[in-house]
């Protein structure tokens, strides 16, 4: 028997530089309406993080890749996972702390504030999917990840 329909929401990103803000906005709308409509409660935190996660990946996507971007917003459990495709074939791979670099320090920050992370190579570019709490760590940890 099938479970409840699945809370989601796909967007293609084509076009000059303000597809970033338009997926922001589509992300706090996306989460606004999860809150509103079904009743799931999101932290000012998690809406906050998960727009710094799309700007990043988005902005990524953009920067590196040719083409068109998919980003897919859903809502599984306690998370909202934020998926970007591209169609750069190229792995992304987070750069060895360096004070002095100025920039590209993106996929360091999703990293950080995700829950989970993971980077999927398809028959055309890669899936990037990132995990963020929708409810704030009730032992106030600062970073999504919980300490080893």
């Amino acid at each position: 028997m099938p479970g409840p329909p699945a809370i989601q929401d796909t967007v293609a990103l084509d076009g000059g530089g303000h597809v970033i803000a338009e997926a922001r906005h589509r992300a706090a709308g996306f989460l606004t309406r999860v809150q509103v409509e079904h009743g799931i409660p999101v932290s000012t935190r998690a809406m906050d993080l998960a727009q710094l996660v799309v700007s990043e990946l988005v902005t990524n996507a953009r920067k590196y890749a040719p083409g068109p971007v998919l980003m897919e917003l859903r809502i599984a459990g306690d998370v909202v996972e934020v998926v970007v495709w591209d169609s750069d074939p190229v792995l992304p791979v987070a750069r060895a702390a360096d004070a002095g670099r100025v920039g590209q320090h993106g996929l360091e920050i999703v990293m950080a504030v995700s829950q989970g992370f993971e980077v999927q190579r398809e028959p055309v570019g890669k899936r990037i999917t990132a995990r963020i709490a929708l409810l704030d760590d009730p032992d106030g940890a600062v970073a999504g990840r919980n300490p080893l």
